[in-house]
């Protein structure tokens, strides 16, 4: 009997990283379906030798995405974009891709199938960000009714684009801004722990055709998430309050850089919480127990200290 195969889209990134190496671990024969595969080789290394394959597939090409689910037993999407540029659309991206690759996994005969999307998920969401990512949850469970969705609140880890960005503005701004005042709401939820809601989907028969949101184990707002990773960087800086409307004229003017620090669509977005909602299945129902941010940011942020990993408190 022949080992299991799985294609992930997306599998080069910040989560899918971690999701590769834990499917290799269980002993899946792994396709990492990227648009530059020479960005993924270092995943080549993770498992045995040949066990882990980079392969190139765009999300807007129909045929790329036909070949690289044929013969697959299951899909993972990772897929996801958190600002628009060139041909990276929200509609393209979010919506329409998860619903070609759900597509081309029923007609392949894919067994299974796990969509991550995002809390804030909502077609009727302010954030052209939500509205695609909710587009694309219903794409996908219209042709893949037995698909598992999952969609975590900001995920953490020693490359993410959240704790790392921040604490990244320190050494050259005396000042971090509070966009709405720093207001919404959060809930934090380990890198380790998403990749191990991924596995738990595939291997759980009862997560079929589910909706789990992730969120670590306690909420925070925007300004204490600052305080804390302020505290663990031992550095003091000024917390600015910026009203949604200050915060949009900028992001409306930033977001035509290539890499924006803030666009119009994120400040819509932050006016809303970014929390599991009450009654949601979350971590707990995959058996999976949340891992606090206290516990995580240590082990990462060490170099934004005055004197790097030598500055203990």
């Amino acid at each position: 009997m022949r080992d299991p195969v799985v294609t992930v889209f997306g599998g080069s990134g910040f989560i899918g990283r971690y999701v590769v190496e834990k499917l290799a671990k269980r002993g899946w024969i792994i396709r990492v379906a990227v648009r530059r595969p020479d960005d993924a080789l270092f995943l080549k290394m993770t498992g045995l030798l040949g066990q882990t394959a980079p392969i190139a597939a765009n999300i807007r090409d129909q045929r790329s995405v036909e070949a690289a689910v044929a013969g697959a037993d299951a899909v993972v999407n990772l897929v996801g974009i958190l600002f628009e540029s060139g041909a990276q659309r929200f509609d393209k991206v979010q919506a329409e891709g998860p619903g070609r690759i759900a597509a081309a996994a029923k007609a392949a005969g894919v067994r299974q199938m796990v969509h991550i999307s995002a809390i804030g998920a909502d077609s009727s969401s302010p954030a052209a960000y939500g509205r695609s990512k909710a587009a694309g949850e219903e794409a996908v469970r219209g042709a893949f009714p037995t698909a598992t969705i999952l969609r975590p609140s900001i995920v953490f880890g020693p490359e993410d684009s959240f704790f790392n960005r921040f604490a990244a503005m320190t050494r050259l701004s005396p000042a971090l801004p509070l966009i709405g005042g720093g207001r919404t709401r959060f809930q934090p939820v380990y890198v380790l722990d998403v990749a191990d809601a991924v596995l738990a989907a595939l291997e759980q028969p009862a997560a079929a055709g589910q909706i789990y949101e992730l969120g670590g184990p306690a909420t925070y707002s925007f300004r204490e998430l600052m305080e804390l990773m302020l505290r663990e960087i031992n550095r003091r800086r000024l917390l600015i309050p910026i009203p949604f409307a200050l915060a949009s004229l900028q992001g409306a003017l930033l977001q035509y850089l290539p890499s924006p620090p803030l666009t119009l669509d994120q400040v819509r977005l932050l006016k809303r919480d970014n929390v599991v909602s009450p009654g949601a299945k979350g971590l707990a129902d995959l058996g999976i127990t949340p891992t606090a941010v206290e516990v995580i940011l240590p082990t990462y942020l060490d170099k934004y200290r005055p004197r790097g990993g030598y500055d203990r408190k």
